[in-house]
């Protein structure tokens, strides 16, 4: 047995005395308050897409500096997720929580006040580090809160808040940024986190397990962060770099060459960052793997939904997010529902059965052309709902659950730490799927219409232009000819998109294949109403 790989880490913990009585402490309150501080780092995960047009207008920002606002959040919030998670378990989960508040509510009103670009994306890292500190610590806390039979309807209903925010975000953005401005996108936080804060003072009870790490694992935390760091920047930078350059190829490895680091110096250490005796559980390897690969179908599919609902259907930002609700609706239905099916049946059946009708929905969205109306689109995206409910709530159990209560904070981390790789490979792989598709079918379509060959320095602009649904009209271009060339890019355009969704629908039934390995937490009973400090 390795140093990093003790008893503490793969048996189930003894169960700890039931919460205090009264509001403090009360697990519904505990689920109140949290999901007010999970709102915050959810909606800002895409209300900022939104405001980013008027911020590059107001501020004279480049097109790089307004990629920055949106990838220095990504980066900061990924790269810090499973540290602050530690923090979490070695300070309590209380005062990372309520920190990680303030922070993110004090850096949306710093933004909002922010007069040039720079500063906005240096209080954007600022906010995706206060986002890592709270989001494994909204977890723990539920863990160490609710009891063990009650404990996956309030991951249900976590999953639920995240899905609806997350999805929200493109129609309060947009309402906000057309009749306010872009600042209101930030300030809007500053109230919330005022709120949670308060309860969180009044209702708050921390938690800790009698065996909590005490130290911390400094060559661990560099070298995960600069593993994650490297990932991630290289999948967002793929698309414009290429999948074979030099530059990807160098971050690429260099990830793998920290990751390689990072276990082998894990696996020595005696009081690790990540305990890699926690993978030999392997319903919590399979619950992270699934994480990943339905956060790649789920973040890389969608991203090209927005492009189709505005640039090819012609729909405002605001609504493309109501046609989007019957998405927000379901998940907000079935994620607590799935909290009910799960506590009776166990996650293995909910979980198989869940990621199976995504990826039909997905493979129905694949099937999506110019001319699909709002039923068959609200149809595809209500079955799309009712499949990841069930899986943001199953998958997150089976990964904290299986964890042991001192590293529930690591657990959360690990969780959230998964959805945000695999939405950044989902976006990185679907959208080269999608670039390919229109490189290869672009200049046939083009022919095929009788119009004019592109020039060999259009050509690349063109695709670009293709690959988001957008028409590549040069100005006094007559009117026919504009209409022939529409036609061709969005043709283009969604046959890309089908293929797109075709491999995320292919993904998604890999991971119902992978969701037949998890099961019920070992380790819930443990944290199920833990006592104070």
């Amino acid at each position: 047995m390795t140093p990093s790989t003790t008893v503490a880490d793969t048996a189930p913990e003894p169960p700890i005395p039931g919460p205090p009585k009264g509001l403090r402490g009360h697990p519904w309150l505990t689920l109140l308050t949290v999901a007010l501080g999970v709102t915050m780092v959810a909606l800002d995960g895409t209300i900022v897409a939104i405001a980013n047009p008027a911020i590059q207008k107001d501020l004279g920002a480049s097109l790089a500096d307004v990629q920055w606002i949106t990838n220095g959040y990504l980066l900061a919030l990924a790269v810090a997720l499973i540290t602050a998670g530690k923090l979490g378990d070695r300070f309590g989960h209380r005062q990372t929580f309520l920190i990680g508040v303030v922070g993110f509510a004090a850096a949306s009103a710093a933004i909002g006040f922010s007069g040039n670009v720079a500063l906005v994306v240096a209080f954007r890292v600022l906010q995706g580090l206060c986002g890592a500190l709270l989001m494994p610590a909204a977890l723990g806390l539920l863990r160490a809160t609710f009891p063990a039979e009650k404990l996956n309807m309030a991951i249900g209903i976590w999953g639920a808040v995240i899905g609806s925010s997350t999805a929200a975000g493109p129609i309060v953005g947009g309402l906000l940024v057309e009749h306010v401005n872009w600042q209101s996108v930030f300030f809007i936080n500053a109230p919330v986190g005022i709120l949670a804060l308060v309860l969180g003072l009044l209702l708050l009870v921390d938690h800790r397990a009698e065996n909590a790490p005490r130290s911390f694992d400094l060559p661990g935390i560099a070298l995960l962060s600069a593993a994650m760091f490297c990932l991630i920047w290289a999948l967002i930078r793929a698309a414009d770099w290429q999948w074979g350059s030099a530059k990807t190829l160098l971050f690429l490895g260099l990830a793998a060459v920290c990751f390689a680091l990072f276990v082998c110096w894990e696996s020595r250490t005696r009081e690790p960052l990540l305990p890699l005796g926690m993978f030999r559980s392997v319903p919590l390897s399979a619950g992270t793997v699934l994480m990943v690969l339905m956060a790649f179908g789920f973040m890389g599919g969608l991203f090209f939904v927005t492009f189709y609902l505005q640039n090819v259907h012609g729909m405002s930002p605001v609504d493309s997010g109501l046609h989007l609700l019957p998405l927000t609706a379901t998940m907000i239905v079935s994620s607590p529902l799935a909290g009910v099916l799960i506590t009776r049946f166990g996650p293995r059946l909910p979980l198989v059965t869940a990621m199976a009708i995504t990826a039909v929905s997905m493979f129905g969205l694949s099937r999506m052309d110019v001319g699909t109306g709002t039923a068959m689109m609200s149809l595809w995206f209500a079955l799309l709902g009712f499949g990841l409910g069930p899986v943001m709530v199953g998958a997150t159990e089976v990964i904290v659950g299986n964890a042991p209560i001192q590293h529930a904070g690591v657990a959360g981390g690990l969780q959230q730490a998964a959805m945000q790789v695999g939405g950044s490979l989902g976006t990185a792989v679907l959208g080269a799927v999608m670039a390919g598709k229109v490189d290869d079918t672009l200049p046939g379509t083009w022919a095929g219409a009788g119009l004019p060959p592109l020039p060999a320095d259009k050509a690349g602009k063109a695709s670009e232009a293709v690959e988001v649904g957008i028409a590549p009209i040069a100005k006094g271009t007559p009117a026919e000819i504009a209409g022939k060339i529409t036609s061709v890019a969005h043709d283009t355009f969604v046959s890309g998109m089908g293929l797109a969704f075709t491999v995320a629908a292919v993904v998604s039934a890999v991971a119902a294949v992978v969701a037949a390995f998890t099961k019920r937490g070992e380790n819930a009973e443990a944290g199920a109403g833990a006592g104070p400090i």
